[in-house]
């Protein structure tokens, strides 16, 4: 590590080690947090699909701190998630503090947001806009970390969009406090969503510090996780957008790659037959995770899932009038299993 600090930071970061199941002989694939996503049945789905770290639904300290119910939802795991990583943001120094206080008891890891770009979050100075301000960042970092029992990883983007990029700073500084890992979204603040993810920046910030840097942005294939860990240089790689809807991706990257040797959950078969058997395989768990309780995040899912196939636009106007959940999730089924076994379903 370049630029440590004096020795009793050693010490603290010493005690505070990523979990061992962080540091895997291939590179670690993370699902993304994704607001309306990444619910804890779609985690554990997404574990069960090859990904080999999940984080929440990024989740506010402000409602944490308020002992807010939703907000308490989101932070729900289970051991199957094994390490267990909440997602938090703010933009309240101590409303952060606070909240990795009332959190280390459950979590292995605790993930700090700087990337968030949507106005709602930024408009309440937390997520990606904070990264106009390094030294606010820096400090806000410090405080968390100097309460934390557990890992302290940080999740950004290249900077704000408007005057130059911090993120390689940022990074730098919070190799220096402690933080165990760093998660790069190749794209800055007023960039969103659109673009290309920049992957030469996130190799600046790979060469330049001694800690873990996973890549974001723009990996959706096997192709183009080898291309971005070839020109990041990242330890690992988080996947968002390409794994909505799509939680197999693990597995195929894996397996294209030849990472993986073990058969899929689904057996044989190709993309129509993974996706029913993950979306049937969403619906038991989140009938056992949330029993009768609604899921608020269902008919989002529904939609991902059918996204792009054949037939899926009118089937999804007769699925935006369905109110129950039940028959919401058989609807869906129905129509994946005909995808998947066409012979069978013209048969019938």
């Amino acid at each position: 590590m370049t630029g440590n600090r004096p020795s009793e930071l050693d010490g603290l970061k010493a005690k505070h080690r990523l979990p061992h199941t962080m540091e895997a002989s291939t590179p670690p694939l993370f699902l993304a947090p994704m607001a309306g996503v990444t619910d804890l049945a779609y985690r554990i789905l997404a574990r069960e699909c090859g990904a080999d770290l999940t984080v929440t639904e990024f989740t506010a300290a402000s409602g944490l701190t308020r002992k807010n119910t939703y907000s308490w939802l989101k932070v729900e795991s289970d051991p199957r998630e094994s390490p267990f990583i909440p997602q938090i943001f703010g933009g309240i120094t101590d409303e952060m503090v606070q909240t990795v206080e009332m959190l280390q008891d459950r979590a292995d890891v605790i993930d700090i947001n700087f990337g968030c770009p949507a106005p709602k979050v930024c408009r309440n100075d937390a997520g990606a806009a904070l990264l106009r301000d390094p030294d606010r960042v820096v400090s806000m970092v410090r405080a968390c970390i100097e309460a934390a029992k557990v890992p302290i990883t940080v999740k950004m983007r290249l900077g704000t969009g408007s005057g130059p990029n911090t993120a390689l700073e940022i990074c730098k500084r919070l190799e220096k406090e402690g933080v165990q890992r760093v998660c790069v979204h190749g794209r800055t603040l007023r960039q969103r969503y659109s673009g290309e993810a920049d992957w030469s920046q996130i190799r600046q910030i790979s060469e330049s510090v001694g800690i873990p840097v996973i890549a974001n942005g723009d990996v959706i294939d096997s192709s183009s996780a080898l291309e971005c860990l070839k020109e990041t240089g990242a330890t690992g790689l988080m996947i968002g957008r390409g794994a909505i809807g799509r939680p197999s991706i693990f597995y195929e990257i894996k397996r294209d790659l030849g990472w993986a040797t073990e058969a899929p959950p689904w057996g044989e078969g190709g993309d129509a037959i993974a996706r029913h058997w993950c979306w049937n395989r969403y619906l038991e768990l989140a009938e056992e995770i949330y029993s009768e309780s609604p899921n608020k995040n269902l008919k989002r899912h529904a939609v991902s899932f059918t996204k792009g196939l054949p037939g899926a636009s009118s089937m999804r106007v007769e699925l935006h009038r369905e109110t129950n959940q039940r028959k919401l999730g058989k609807m869906v089924s129905d129509y994946l299993v005909k995808l998947a076994t066409p012979n069978e379903a013209s048969a019938i």
